[in-house]
């Protein structure tokens, strides 16, 4: 009796023993971080991706690209160039101690100004300043420019200067920088006619900018459609949309850019130029992205969400536009970055031939016109100085790109702390 009273007792441990091991093994399911029965800690690996994607649940998708914008130098590098270069073209007036359009021929061809922090006596000075140039004839006929030491002309910030209108409403006369007396200081040296060169650096930029970013709205809003349109609907619709867009990539882009460019009548105005110069650029420039997001709504039309909102009773276009679209975001904003160089270098060769914006617009590729000859890069090597802008512009646009490239793809860092937690999951499931 004694002996099936024990018995008992073990079939009775064994069944309320059962239970627990079934609790545990789930508890070590879904919660991998915790450590199992033997104490023993899941990988350090694990614990790490799996923290990182934790705390990322409650971030917002603008700070989740913010956080991996930050960590790519490049990115930062290239955000800050092109900042630079829309401040300067923006404050174009302010940065420029001269007016950059009006015309002074006994300046011309001046070298750029050289600044100094040490005199002619060996002293130094903590404030730079500047020499008056003054032109020297020399024995076979030619002229140049020379500096006078013997006064010094500091150079001051914040000065009054000719005037202008901020924003074309505020009158002022504030420049950044100047020097007093009559001595002049042009940092890139003048042109031909007597113009600061630097002044019309930052001058050009509105219209090379702006003619860019505009042409490039245009082609990211007709991609864009064109892209949502052929992917959601597919079949027929998709397959005539796709041929139609490699018909018009089967054009010559510079060819075309510059007939188009040259039937422009002379006669039109100022704006009537800008807007036709980039509706142009913005032809041929909108297949591209129309293919990128056409991939992009093919791989979510299926999708749960896409179902739910049509089984809701939602029209095709707040699908298209509302869900659909706006998922696609990432690869939009890479494209708008990488045709805005495109189209400034395309502005600027049409330009410098002589087809693109004329007088009086100015932009980085007109100014490189005054620099055709190999005799003006001979003696006059700083007239061809806005090429630097260009080469900035279009280096700052690409880092910008390559790194907004990168944070879009952020999710894969989440995708990774899910699969290693399937994995371990898996683990615990056959051991």
């Amino acid at each position: 009796m004694a002996h099936d009273t024990g018995l008992d007792v073990i079939e009775d441990a064994m069944e309320e023993s059962l239970p627990i091991q079934e609790i545990e093994k789930d508890r070590a399911i879904e919660y991998p971080l915790l450590p199992d029965r033997e104490g023993h800690d899941v990988s350090p690996e694990v614990t790490l991706m799996l923290r990182r994607s934790m705390r990322t649940q409650h971030e917002s998708y603008a700070t989740l690209v913010w956080r991996k914008f930050r960590k790519s130098k490049i990115a930062i590098v290239g955000g800050l160039i092109v900042l630079s270069l829309f401040i300067m073209a923006i404050f174009a007036d302010f940065f420029s101690p001269y007016d950059p359009v009006r015309l002074n021929m006994s300046e011309g061809f001046i070298p750029p100004t050289q600044l100094h922090f040490v005199d002619e006596t060996g002293q130094f000075h903590i404030r730079p300043f500047v020499y008056k140039r003054v032109q020297v004839l020399n024995a076979d006929m030619t002229a140049t420019w020379t500096d006078d030491t013997k006064v010094r002309y500091p150079i001051n910030f914040f000065v009054p200067g000719w005037e202008y209108k901020l924003f074309g409403l505020i009158p002022m006369n504030i420049h950044l920088y100047g020097v007093a007396g009559d001595a002049t200081i042009y940092l890139l040296g003048t042109d031909r006619f007597g113009r600061d060169m630097y002044g019309r650096s930052c001058l050009a930029g509105r219209i090379s900018l702006t003619m860019a970013l505009f042409g490039t709205l245009i082609s990211v809003a007709v991609g864009s459609i064109v892209g949502v349109f052929s992917g959601y609907y597919g079949g027929a619709v998709d397959n005539w949309t796709q041929r139609f867009v490699e018909f018009v990539q089967s054009f010559p882009q510079l060819p075309l850019w510059m007939a188009l460019a040259a039937i422009i009548p002379i006669t039109w105005d100022q704006f009537a130029v800008f807007v036709t110069m980039s509706i142009i650029f913005a032809l041929l420039s909108w297949t591209l992205l129309a293919r990128e997001v056409r991939g992009k709504v093919l791989a979510l039309r299926e999708t749960d969400f896409v179902l739910a909102a049509q089984e809701m009773g939602a029209s095709d276009r707040r699908i298209m536009f509302a869900h659909l679209l706006p998922n696609t975001l990432s690869h939009i904003i890479v494209v708008l970055t990488l045709t805005i160089p495109t189209i400034i270098l395309a502005e600027s060769f049409l330009s410098f031939l002589g087809i693109g914006i004329q007088e009086p617009l100015v932009s980085w590729g007109t100014m490189m016109r005054d620099a055709q000859t190999l005799q003006t890069l001979g003696f006059n090597p700083w007239i061809a100085s806005s090429v630097f802008f260009i080469i900035a512009a279009v280096l700052g646009f690409n880092f910008l790109g390559d790194g907004l490239r990168r944070c879009g793809s952020h999710t894969m860092s989440m995708s990774g702390a899910g699969a290693l937690l399937t994995k371990t999951r898996e683990r615990r499931l056959h051991s």
